[in-house]
Order: structure tokens, then sequence, then C-alpha cells
């Protein structure tokens, strides 16, 4: 939304209008992105938010590491039996896997910039009717 409307200021209830949620939400998720330097938001009567750099140099993966903590893949709470050959293996085996899966989705999240998404929309609002615009 911020990226589509460039620099004018939304605030968090148009965002959240847009997302069929919660004004609050929204704003604990800004606070977040603000924090990582990816927005920025101004107070007051005409205030709102706004990127804080251009969209070309914001990644998904930036967005996602900024609002998200922890690893991807959840991992069990509970060590397995020790007295089991799957189960004395099986975290070292899966952990690795879950790396790969980690850095895999980090790297492809880090090819693709707002700015991409934000022309991927307008092309394909442009290729709907004018009825469902």
């Amino acid at each position: 939304m911020l990226a589509r409307w460039g620099e004018k200021q939304l605030t968090s209830a148009e965002i959240a209008d847009s997302l069929v949620s919660n004004p609050v939400l929204v704003r604990r998720i800004l606070g977040s992105l603000r924090v990582a330097g990816l927005v920025r938001s101004t107070e007051g009567r005409n205030g709102g938010w706004t990127l804080a750099r251009p969209a070309k140099r914001i990644t998904l993966y930036d967005a996602y590491a900024a609002v998200e903590d922890g690893p991807v893949l959840s991992r069990h709470p509970h060590p397995p039996s020790a007295d089991c050959e799957v189960g004395r293996n099986i975290q070292s085996l899966l952990e690795v896997e879950f790396q790969d899966a980690e850095r895999a989705m980090a790297e492809r999240l880090g090819r693709t910039t707002i700015d991409d998404l934000v022309r991927e929309v307008l092309a394909i609002e442009r290729r709907l009717p004018a009825r469902h615009r």
C-alpha cells in the first residue's frame, strides 16, 4: 500500500481497511517496520505512514525479517528419546534440512523488491475488465 501510493501518507486505518484487519495490529507491524528503517511516520492531523526508502531498495526479506522473530520452521520443543535410534538422530538431521530451507527462503525473498510487487499488482489490474476495478 505505501509503495503504491508513493509520497502520500496513509493512516493505519486506511491500511487496515485494505487488509480487512485491525488498525492496532497494523500499527504494531508498522512499528516493527519503522524500527527496521523501512517506514516512517508523521504524527498529527495530516500524519500517516510512508516508506523510509525507495521501494526498489526494500526486499520482501527486509520486511519479513522486520516483523518475524525466530526460525520459519518450528522445532519440536521436547527432545525425543535418546533410547531410540530415530530419536537420537532425527533432530540434528532435520535441523540441517530446516536451515537449508530457511536459507533458500531468505534468498528467494531477497530477490523480490516491494517495487516488483507494486508493478505486478498494477499489471494485473490493467488486465482486469473495467467493472472489476
